[in-house]
C-alpha cells in the first residue's frame, strides 16, 4: 500500500488532540495490515505514550480494536459512522457495483475527488466468486495524479484546477485517455494490481470514478470501460442527473 505521509499540516492547537486521532484512523485505513503501537506512533511523529492514549479513546468508542497480538485494527465503531456518508449514493450505487464486481470478477468502486487533490474511496465491492479476491477498503486514499480512479477524476477536471505538480507526461497521457474515455494504470497505487476507471458525474457532487482493480484484466480493457461507463450512467440517473 502507499507509504503514510505522517508530514500533514499542523493543526492549531486547541485541536491538535482530535487531529491526531483523525490520523491514527488513517493510518490504519491505509495499512495493509495490523499496526502496533509503535507502528502508529511512528507514522504520527509522536512518542508511544501519545499514540496510546489516542488510541485508547478511539477504543472506547469502537474506532479501533486489537487482534490477539495486540495489534491494531479499524473497529466495528466505524461502520456507523460510514453508513451515514453518502447515504443515498451508497443505496444507488452499491447494487450496481456488486452487479459489475460479479460480472468481471474485479473489485468495483468508487473513488471521490477530496482535500482537491487526493481520491478517495467511498464504497468498493468484491466478487462472489472467484480466485482472487482484492480488498480494497472505504476509506483509502491516493493522489489524483496516480491510480485508475484518480487519473479518470482528472478526466473530468479541468486543467485549471489539477495540482500544480502534474508532470508533462501525465498531462500527454490524460489526453490520451479523455480521446478513449477511460484511464488506466498498472503499479501506480498497490503493487501488482492494474486499474481500469471511467468518470461518474453525481449532480451537487465532487468529480468522481468508477473503477475495477485487480491483478490482471480478464476481458479487454475497451470492454471493461465499456461497461463501466454503462454503470456509471446507470448510477448518475439513480443519483438524479
Amino acid at each position: 500500500m502507499d507509504a503514510v505521509d505522517a508530514a500533514k499540516p499542523t493543526a492549531p492547537a486547541g485541536s491538535q488532540t482530535l487531529s491526531r486521532g483523525i490520523r491514527v484512523l488513517e493510518v490504519l485505513a491505509d495499512a495493509d495490515r495490523n499496526l502496533s503501537i509503535d507502528e502508529v506512533a511512528a507514522a504520527l511523529g509522536v512518542h508511544r505514550s501519545v499514540a496510546y492514549r489516542l488510541v485508547r479513546t478511539l477504543e472506547e468508542h469502537a474506532l479501533v480494536t486489537r487482534d490477539a497480538a495486540g495489534r491494531l485494527a479499524l473497529g466495528t465503531g466505524l461502520a456507523a459512522l460510514a453508513a451515514g456518508v453518502a447515504r443515498d449514493l451508497q443505496q444507488v450505487a452499491l447494487p450496481e457495483l456488486t452487479e459489475v464486481a460479479n460480472e468481471l470478477g474485479m473489485t468495483c468502486l468508487i473513488a471521490v475527488l477530496a482535500d482537491t487533490e487526493e481520491a478517495v474511496t467511498l464504497l468498493s465491492a468484491a466478487p462472489r466468486q472467484t480466485m482472487t479476491v482484492v480488498s480494497y477498503r472505504p476509506g483509502h486514499r491516493h493522489p489524483i495524479t496516480r491510480g485508475g480512479p484518480g487519473k479518470a477524476i482528472l478526466l473530468a477536471m479541468p486543467e485549471s484546477s489539477w495540482p500544480d505538480d502534474v508532470p508533462e507526461a501525465l498531462r500527454a497521457e490524460i489526453a490520451e485517455s479523455r480521446a478513449r474515455g477511460y484511464a488506466l494504470s498498472h503499479d501506480e497505487v498497490v503493487p501488482s494490481l492494474r486499474s481500469v476507471a471511467v468518470p461518474l458525474t453525481l449532480p451537487g457532487q465532487p468529480p468522481a470514478a468508477i473503477a475495477v482493480i485487480h491483478v490482471s484484466m480478464p476481458r479487454p480493457e475497451a470492454e471493461i470501460a465499456e461497461r463501466l461507463a454503462a454503470a456509471a450512467r446507470a448510477v448518475s440517473r439513480s443519483y438524479g442527473a
